[in-house]
């Protein structure tokens, strides 16, 4: 039995692929420092799953802590969700970011190349593809120009420090997956996300709209080249997008691999609160706002190198990702 180490397993994308990294009998640890997540979902993991992991709260900045995690425990694979990941927030406070995401990744590296843990699954994004001035976008892409804000340059950073490990350390098996938009929480309503402060992201901001927490929902501008005037994104269940994980975690090859991780659809804002109003049966309120400054009018991933590879595709909708959302509102305060 393999044993993996979950960075950032306490967070919503994490916490969903736990569950489904127990379907296939790993032994799993998780590291977290709860900045953005409660420790508690461990326990809904193990209602959900009959298992728990061991959890460890160590931060990836506290280099000594994490040696001394890495010398009591073998591991045979890490999976690296840990990080900060508010676009807004990183242009207010771009040193923590940079601190956080790049020098806590460099951390992690150093203890894995020390005790000889050579593989490892990161949690990209598509913002390290920019703006190519295309609305489908595939791995061969090049990155880094245009990203519009510091979380995403931590992103491609980390990206290239690990191309440049793998360059160093020929026996490194690394696996870059870059996520699109991820909706949805799993199925039972136990588990799903559910951030502190305000969020930069539509599904988080609809739910928070539906709790009473925000007035309104804004749309961001109803002026872009797109059938009815709003942004068009591709939007994948976490359940999906944590299968993809566990797909990739049995495809792992020595270099870096690359992988798109979304649906290979397109929904726009307008159609996304449509959706969550048929779920909820009630109208969300909303109004148009200006356009926010560095948002695209398309982004859609080219999911196929992804099912040719990995054997990995979607197969929930934004239909039942609304549903999923409603029931975890229902069973927590909304």
């Amino acid at each position: 039995m393999k044993r993996i180490l979950v960075t950032g397993g306490t967070g919503y994308i994490g916490s969903h692929t736990i569950i489904e990294l127990y379907k296939q009998d790993y032994e799993l640890d998780v590291m977290d420092n709860l900045y953005n997540s409660k420790v508690t979902v461990l326990d809904q993991i193990k209602q959900l799953t009959g298992k728990k992991p061991d959890f460890y709260q160590v931060d990836l900045r506290d280099y000594d802590a994490m040696d001394k995690l890495f010398a009591e425990r073998h591991y045979d694979m890490v999976i690296h969700f840990a990080g900060l990941k508010a676009v807004a927030e990183s242009v207010e406070k771009p040193l923590e970011y940079y601190e956080n995401n790049v020098g806590g990744t460099v951390n992690l590296l150093k203890c894995m190349k020390k005790y000889g843990t050579k593989k490892i699954i990161f949690s990209s994004s598509a913002t390290v593809y920019g703006d190519q001035g295309v609305a489908r976008l595939d791995e061969t892409m090049p990155t880094g120009n245009g990203i519009t804000n510091p979380y995403g340059e931590t992103k491609h950073m980390i990206e290239e420090i690990l191309k440049d490990v793998a360059e160093s350390d020929p026996t490194f098996e690394i696996t870059i997956l870059r996520y699109f938009n991820p909706v949805g929480n799993h199925e039972s309503g136990l588990i799903g996300e559910d951030p502190n402060g305000i969020p930069n992201n539509l599904m988080p901001v609809i739910m928070k709209v539906a709790r009473g927490e925000i007035a309104e929902l804004e749309v961001y501008g109803d002026d872009y080249p797109t059938p009815d005037g709003t942004c068009i994104r591709d939007y994948i269940h976490v359940v999906d997008l944590a299968k993809g994980h566990v797909a990739a975690a049995a495809h792992m090859k020595p270099g870096v691999s690359i992988y798109n991780l979304g649906s290979g659809k397109g929904t726009s804002v307008k159609e996304m609160v449509a959706a969550f109003e048929e779920a909820a049966g009630k109208p969300l309120p909303n109004h148009v706002a200006p356009r926010r400054a560095g948002d695209l009018a398309e982004l859609i991933a080219d999911p196929s190198k992804a099912e040719k590879e990995l054997n990995w595709k979607t197969e929930l909708t934004v239909a039942d990702a609304m549903r999923d959302t409603i029931k975890f509102l229902s069973q927590n305060g909304a």
